[in-house]
């Protein structure tokens, strides 16, 4: 199982970008969908999720001006990101989560992406 994310580079404060993830297998497999973040020597933190309901969640940081939502057909899921600040400068990645006893994975399984850059500033 592997999540490909794309998306990001380099754009002015106030900009937009939109991360992509996705996934090898049915992304409705997994409970949760996820992005995270990491600054330079900042801890990895939780931007938003998305359940297989649909309920989605997110950091006081970008609630207002982050979307995450997700395309079925296509795998995959999406985080549109509007009103870019520098301090949204980070490495974004995707988590994809099935909780354990959930389609036949007794352990449960948390598989991460590789990282890609979002990089805000004039």
């Amino acid at each position: 199982v592997q999540l490909q994310a794309s998306g990001g580079g380099l754009v002015q404060p106030g900009g937009s970008l939109r991360l992509s993830c996705t996934t090898s297998i049915n992304i409705l497999s997994f409970d949760t969908v996820a992005w995270y973040r990491q600054g330079t020597g900042s801890q990895r933190e939780l931007v938003a999720g998305i359940n297989n309901d649909d309920t989605t969640g997110y950091s006081e940081s970008v609630k207002g001006r982050f979307t995450i939502s997700r395309d079925n057909a296509r795998n995959t899921a999406y985080l549109e990101m509007n009103s870019l600040k520098p301090e949204d400068t980070a490495v974004y990645f995707c988590d994809a989560v099935i909780e354990p006893g959930h389609k036949g994975y007794v352990f449960g399984l948390d598989v991460w992406g590789k990282g890609t850059q979002v990089t805000v500033s004039s």
